[in-house]
């Protein structure tokens, strides 16, 4: 899953992006609103991390101009502004949720989840291919019943394949999902996270077929339909 961060203070917004990639998240940062609009407007974001103070105007003025481009998309606003006005007005603006820097990662985690989780911005329940099972909410992965971790890469991957089952996702799609605006994509980038998650899910015993079609993308089945 992509998330937005809005925040100009440079810092902070690395500090951030590091948490949320640490915690399995491809995480995109900028430093204004009007950058923001225009990254709404081009990439599919789970959730938009929003600071209250930017360098052209409020974050919660913001808000209503980021749903224009992506309705429905869960915004949380971060901000040093801990005074109860200034709570109230966030939350009246339309954010989904309001956290005081300075925040412990676990609880920012959990307020991700909870937005994710929240009417207009509901997430799938668990899907199950072969004898992999994927739950949406908390991107967690397991085989046979037995949690498995992967790398931020090939779970973001995963997610976008197994969200839809049996049906072929572009490469496109895949590269939107597993890096950032900022990264070095290398032309077989796609290729090489695919051929380890394949490697890996084999080493498991997941019965899942991850199948190539040509000059398109990718789609994964349970190998009792291939």
């Amino acid at each position: 899953m992509r998330i937005l961060v809005v925040e100009d203070e440079p810092d902070m917004a690395m500090l951030l992006t590091s948490r949320l990639a640490a915690s399995g998240f491809i995480a995109d940062s900028v430093g204004n609103g009007t950058d923001a609009e225009l990254a709404v407007s081009t990439v599919a974001y789970g959730v938009a991390l929003v600071d209250r103070r930017l360098p052209d105007g409020d974050g919660a003025a913001l808000i209503g101009r980021l749903r224009l481009r992506s309705p429905g998309l869960p915004v949380i606003l971060i901000t040093a502004l801990d005074a109860v006005a200034h709570r109230v007005a966030g939350l009246d603006a339309g954010a989904d949720d309001y956290i005081v820097k300075p925040f412990d990662n676990d609880e920012l985690l959990a307020r991700i989840r909870a937005a994710l989780r929240r009417p207009g911005a509901a997430v799938s329940p668990s899907v199950v291919c072969g004898k992999l099972s994927f739950e949406p909410a908390h991107r967690t992965v397991s085989v046979h019943g037995r949690p498995i971790r992967l790398r931020r890469r090939e779970l973001a991957i995963l997610e976008a394949l197994i969200l839809r089952v049996g049906r072929v996702v572009t490469r496109e799609h895949l590269l939107e999902a597993a890096f950032g605006l900022d990264d070095d994509i290398q032309p077989e980038a796609i290729e090489s996270h695919i051929s380890r998650l394949r490697s890996r899910l084999a080493s498991l015993n997941a019965s899942v077929a991850v199948h190539p079609v040509r000059g398109v993308g990718y789609f994964i089945v349970a190998k009792t339909e291939c």
